[in-house]
């Protein structure tokens, strides 16, 4: 059987909804722990920063297990190795679920983090690797896609539970949805063996090439903008825009469908051209953060300001599908690297929000500081649109 030869049963449209489910999971604990912070630290009788340790560990276990487990698997099975990464986030949040005090939560946090990267990594590619070359990114858009409708259905769905009968349900429900997408994953996916002259070194071999590291800046500076916002966006309606408390979750469902729409926009966008699809992505997201410090005092005008700053998360299937380019020779551990690169700007954005709101300058100003976040991606994506010119310059005078 080859690599994209697929058994009998085998239908793409199903393997992609496996796979999605997979990053729904994913996205649920990620985000939901944030919305679930306060019953946390009530349960351990606990400062909500402190209980928020959790959050930081998860992020911490993005960033060191992804690359680590990416390097170690290089020679697994890809089927293979997605069913022991689902498993591994099942156990993870089970694990998390009963925790006994908040250290062993911080820990098993730290835990459940380890294969968030090298499970989209992984997905990501099986699932570009079973499609034509010009549809790469769509397929990549609709594995990520899981996340996003985490953020509508999924992240609402774990918090009302948290309210109702308890955080460590949420949990305890994410880890089912992950023993499912393994058992999923198992019947539905075709053997994909990994190239036969894969190896560590190989993976780390990416690392010395100049496009990767600016791509990943990309992602680590320039994503920072739309987490620096939504860290402080519940804050925000109810001090500036002074909003009821009910429509806190529908105005953060409108970041979700905005993150649906430009995910699907920006996958269809990246196959027809990747780079031209990040400058303008990235470009639209600054101007629409330039202009939320204006709209925070009026509901109707922050919606839709909202939205399309969700929407700049569709910047994540281009900029994988950009790796995918780059790095052809080290996808695995691209992939992986990729999402410790949003995880990063996860740190970085909410950080430098809190620098602004510190020094007195208001919650609205969270969007200027947002902007500048971005632009410093858009300037990272200049950097690398000239660079890459450069290299392929001396291969059309050889041409010449």
């Amino acid at each position: 059987m080859t690599q994209t030869d697929a058994p009998h049963d085998f239908h793409m449209g199903w393997l992609l909804f496996a796979l999605a489910m997979g990053a729904f999971a994913i996205g649920t604990t990620e985000f939901a722990s944030m919305t679930l912070l306060p019953f946390i630290a009530g349960e351990f009788h606990s400062t909500q920063p402190l209980a928020g340790h959790a959050i930081s560990a998860y992020a911490l276990g993005v960033v060191v297990g992804s690359p680590v487990i990416m390097v170690l698997g290089v020679r697994l099975e890809r089927r293979a190795l997605l069913v022991m990464l689902a498993a591994f986030i099942g156990v993870a949040n089970a694990l998390s679920a009963i925790a006994p005090s908040l250290p062993w939560l911080v820990f098993f946090r730290f835990l459940s983090g380890f294969p968030h990267g090298a499970y989209f990594g992984v997905a990501m590619l099986l699932a570009a690797s079973l499609v034509p070359k010009n549809q790469r990114a769509q397929a990549v858009s609709r594995v990520f896609l899981g996340l996003t409708i985490a953020t509508i259905v999924g992240v609402p769905f774990a918090t009302w539970i948290g309210q109702t009968v308890g955080w460590r349900w949420g949990l305890g429900i994410v880890a089912g949805l992950a023993a499912i997408t393994a058992l999923l994953i198992r019947s539905l996916a075709p053997l994909s063996p990994a190239q036969a002259d894969a190896s560590p070194l190989r993976e780390l071999g990416a690392l010395r090439s100049r496009q990767v590291w600016l791509t990943l800046g990309i992602a680590g500076i320039g994503f920072g903008g739309v987490f620096c916002v939504y860290t402080y966006l519940a804050a925000t309606l109810i001090e500036v825009t002074r909003t009821s408390g009910i429509m806190i979750p529908l105005v953060m469902a409108v970041f979700g469908l905005g993150t649906t729409v430009g995910n699907l926009v920006c996958g269809w966008a990246a196959d027809r051209a990747t780079m031209r699809a990040a400058g303008i992505s990235l470009g639209f997201t600054a101007v629409v953060l330039m202009l939320y410090p204006a709209a925070t005092e009026n509901l109707w005008l922050l919606i839709p300001l909202v939205f399309f700053i969700g929407c700049g998360v569709g910047l994540a299937a281009i900029l994988q599908t950009r790796l995918m380019d780059v790095a052809p020779h080290a996808q695995s551990l691209a992939g992986a690297l990729v999402q410790s690169a949003f995880n990063l700007a996860n740190a970085i954005g909410p950080w430098v929000g809190g620098i602004v709101i510190s020094l007195g300058l208001g919650l609205p100003a969270t969007g200027y500081a947002a902007a500048a976040l971005t632009f410093g991606g858009l300037g990272m994506w200049y950097w690398a649109l000239v660079d890459a010119r450069r290299q392929q310059a001396p291969f059309a005078e050889q041409r010449a």
